[in-house]
């Protein structure tokens, strides 16, 4: 089995306003608070895979309205969930942080569904089935109308069209496809939304596993 990277490690490169990471980082923001900015009433939340949660807590520590919105933050990696925890202690909203593995469908239970949901740093650690597999099961996070937000690195293989055109097989329109060269993670956000009917969570599945 290959060695997973240092995910903490990892995370430094946010702080780096030149890295390709930090530019998906404003990005993902930018669309957070597009989506928080057009609806009103409750909204529920989802992020799989979440790491610090940086990318929702950040913009939700911003905003006077946060306490209308319930967050699930799903984390393996213990510190990295603990850091989410800590900067959920700054927001109004209602956050929960839960270290387990968001590969797992049970680890979506009582979560979901959800108006948006966050697939941020997943499409490019695993495979093109369980890719696959992630996102025809994506409609079981779903709220009717959700709006999912994807990232994908192009290094060093571009396999993002085979992932729009799995998001539109599975009942998804595309709102907007970003990218840029900044660095060698050629990184690219997706958002799409979801146009069919809420489908119940699926449990006891395995979704899929990081290879790196």
């Amino acid at each position: 089995m290959t060695e997973l990277r240092d995910y903490e490690e990892w995370h430094k490169a946010y702080d780096d306003p030149n890295s390709g990471l930090s530019w998906r980082l404003g990005i993902v923001q930018q669309v957070i608070e597009r989506f928080l900015d057009g609806h009103s009433g409750p909204i529920r939340v989802l992020s799989s895979c979440a790491g610090d949660g940086r990318d929702l807590l950040e913009v939700l520590v911003g905003r006077a309205d946060a306490d209308r919105v319930t967050a699930t933050l799903i984390e393996l990696h213990p510190p990295l969930a603990d850091q989410a925890r800590a900067s959920a202690a700054g927001t109004t909203a209602h956050v929960q942080v839960r270290t387990a593995d968001a590969g797992i469908s049970g680890s979506y239970l009582d979560a979901v569904p959800a108006d948006l949901v966050l697939l941020v740093g997943i499409f490019g650690n695993i495979s093109d089935a369980d890719i696959e597999r992630l996102i025809t099961t994506t409609p079981q996070f779903c709220n009717e109308g959700a709006t999912v937000i994807w990232t994908r690195g192009r290094d060093p293989v571009d396999r993002n069209d085979f992932v729009r055109e799995t998001f539109r097989d599975a009942g998804f329109s595309e709102i907007s496809y970003v990218t840029n060269d900044i660095d060698s993670l050629l990184p690219a956000v997706g958002v799409a939304q979801y146009g069919g009917e809420p489908q119940s969570l699926v449990m006891g599945q395995r979704l899929f596993s990081f290879l790196r």
